[in-house]
């Protein structure tokens, strides 16, 4: 599972932050998610967009710049993050540190239930910085320490 707005998109400039219709890959998010698409692995993708109109635009942008991936996923009435994880239980979750929104409080592995959050391997790439430092090989990937 990997979080869009912050970790994989970003606006185009300063100024659009909350417009999420200007989202941009961020550097070669594109490439390395299709590495692994490629060596197998099964991409799903979580927005901060709640709005239908919203979800189908975060939708639109991955499509258009050809991100691969088998679902997105968004919070309905009263879900949190935390809902959706649980729910989910992906292998690995990619999110970043929602600096600039008040940091660890608001991300999504945070209050997942322990039990739950020691099955997800858990990596957090700072704000905006996209994840090309993120290990092309899944095997890599796994392993990975942040």
């Amino acid at each position: 599972m990997i979080f869009t707005e912050g970790t994989i998109l970003a606006p185009s400039s300063i100024l659009k932050h909350f417009n999420h219709a200007s989202y941009i890959p961020i550097k070669n998010a594109v490439t390395k998610i299709t590495s692994w698409y490629q060596q197998g692995a099964e991409v799903i993708y979580l927005t901060s967009c709640k709005k239908e109109k919203h979800v189908d635009k975060i939708k639109e942008l991955l499509l258009m710049h050809q991100f691969l991936g088998q679902r997105l996923y968004y919070r309905e009435k009263g879900q949190k993050y935390k809902d959706i994880v649980e729910a989910v239980m992906p292998d690995i979750l990619i999110e970043d540190n929602c600096q600039s929104i008040g940091g660890w409080w608001q991300m999504c592995i945070t209050y997942v239930k322990p039990e739950i959050k020691a099955g997800i391997k858990s990596i957090v790439v700072k704000e905006f910085k996209g994840i090309d430092d993120l290990p092309y090989l899944l095997s890599d990937l796994i392993n990975w320490r942040n």
